[in-house]
Order: C-alpha cells, then sequence, then structure tokens
C-alpha cells in the first residue's frame, strides 16, 4: 500500500528550502550503517544515514568517490544488505523478507541503470529489454513484443532486431533505459549512467530519464559524479565518509 506520508519539517531545519511539498515517501532510511570486513580490516561504509526519497522526484546522490554513493544505493535497491538502522522501501523492509522474496519483489518493482550498460551481447535489442518480463514468466513473443515497444519509447523501435556490439554507447545505454523501464517499477535506480557517454549524448539519456522514467508514482535515484547532468535533479543528496552531509534543492525543484 502506498505511504501517504508527507513532508513535514521544521523551517529551521538544515533541508527546509530542500524538500518537495506533500509527495508521498518512496524510500526511507533512519540511522543507516554499513559494515564490510571485520575486526581490524573493517570499514564503515555508511555512518547513520537519515534520508527520505519522495514519489515523483529525481534524487541525485553526489560527493568523492569513495564516499558511500553506490552502497547507499545498493542497500536501497536490495542489493546489499545493512549492517544496522533502518530501510523501508515503497512500504516494505529487505529484513523482513526471504532471499527468494526480495529477489523476487525487487525484480518487479525496480528497475536498474548501470554504467557498464550490462547488455548481453548475443540478444537482440528487444531481447535484452524482455529480460525482466521473462524473469517474471511472460511469455517469450509475448515480452518481446513489449520489450520492441519499450524500445520505441526511447527512440529505438527501428533498432530491435540489432545486437549490441552494433550499437553507438549512447543507444546501448537507451536499451539499457528501456529495459529497466519496461516492467514498469515504481523506483528506478542508476548508478553513473552517463560516466561513460559523451557531454551530449549524456545529457540526451537524462532528459530521457526524466521524461520516460518519472512521474508522481515513479521515483528515480541516480548516482552520479557528472557536473554535466546536475542541472536534471529536484533534489540532490551530498555524502562524504559515509555521511550524509546535507540535501538541497537542485535545479528542477528551483524551476517550479
Amino acid at each position: 500500500m502506498m505511504s501517504t506520508a508527507a513532508v513535514q519539517v521544521q523551517s529551521d531545519s538544515p533541508l527546509a528550502g530542500a524538500l518537495p511539498k506533500a509527495k508521498p515517501i518512496a524510500v526511507r532510511c533512519a540511522g543507516l550503517t554499513k559494515v564490510f570486513g571485520a575486526d581490524e580490516n573493517q570499514v564503515l561504509a555508511l555512518r547513520g544515514v537519515d534520508l527520505e526519497i519522495y514519489r515523483g522526484e529525481l534524487l541525485m546522490l553526489v560527493g568523492p568517490s569513495g564516499c558511500g554513493k553506490t552502497t547507499l544505493l545498493s542497500v536501497v535497491a536490495g542489493i546489499l544488505d545493512r549492517s544496522g538502522g533502518e530501510c523501508t522501501v515503497l512500504d516494505h523492509d529487505y529484513a523482513r523478507m526471504t532471499v527468494a522474496e526480495r529477489t523476487d519483489w525487487r525484480g518487479r518493482h525496480i528497475g536498474f541503470v548501470f554504467q557498464s550498460f550490462n547488455l548481453i551481447p548475443t540478444l537482440t535489442a528487444a531481447e535484452n529489454v524482455a529480460i525482466p518480463l521473462l524473469l517474471q514468466g511472460k511469455p517469450p513473443s509475448q515480452a518481446i513484443r513489449q520489450g520492441a515497444a519499450m524500445l520505441d519509447r526511447v527512440g529505438l523501435g527501428h533498432k530491435a532486431k540489432v545486437r549490441p556490439p552494433q550499437l553507438s554507447g549512447g543507444q546501448q545505454q537507451r536499451v539499457a533505459i528501456a529495459r529497466a523501464l519496461v516492467h514498469r517499477p515504481k523506483l528506478v535506480v542508476c548508478d553513473e549512467p552517463t560516466s561513460a557517454l559523451d557531454a551530449t549524448t549524456g545529457k540526451n539519456v537524462m532528459a530521457l530519464l526524466r521524461e520516460v522514467a518519472l512521474d508522481g508514482e515513479r521515483c528515480l535515484v541516480v548516482v552520479t559524479h557528472d557536473a554535466r547532468i546536475f542541472h536534471f535533479a529536484d533534489r540532490m543528496a551530498h555524502m562524504d565518509d559515509g555521511r550524509l552531509d546535507q540535501v538541497t534543492a537542485g535545479p528542477q525543484q528551483a524551476s517550479h
């Protein structure tokens, strides 16, 4: 069931002015920690992160390399277990799920866009896009038809039968976006989606993500150090050394 919690913050809070008005919460982290290793090899990657992410927004996680951005994204996406604190995603807590339940739930409700595209070179573009539907048990012919239709939405309908090695980097990233969206997930997570792209292609990819992936029911979280795309953000969460330093309004929020 959708959370109806609205944003409430004191006017003197450091987050005041950086929050959308009365939007439902998609992700809530409270005191979130993540530890890698043990004893003298222990590394504290997340140090008590408090963050709320809202439906209908594009939040960017920014900060220096190694500050915990990808770790936070991976915990939110259910790829990594948290070590402590709380994290609810679309009103669900991964800690209350079995491994099989989590895998199934994540496959239905989360879309992933990776820096390295992660396309299967021996499959056509439409077959690559169809993978999330096939994992849900859709018949192959139906899944591939839906994959081709989603490719058309990202401007690649004419490339449905082409394999990834014959596509440009920007085209491969659009195939990856289509794959992330074909099953209509409520949360889309992107890890450095433009770092392998030139400036123009990167901006086109982000414009496409805002247009196709973002609506009042969905939320989009992007880990990036690519300052060229910061202007696409509604809010920006600034991290350093495993901590969330501040959340600021992004240009998109300021323009509304």
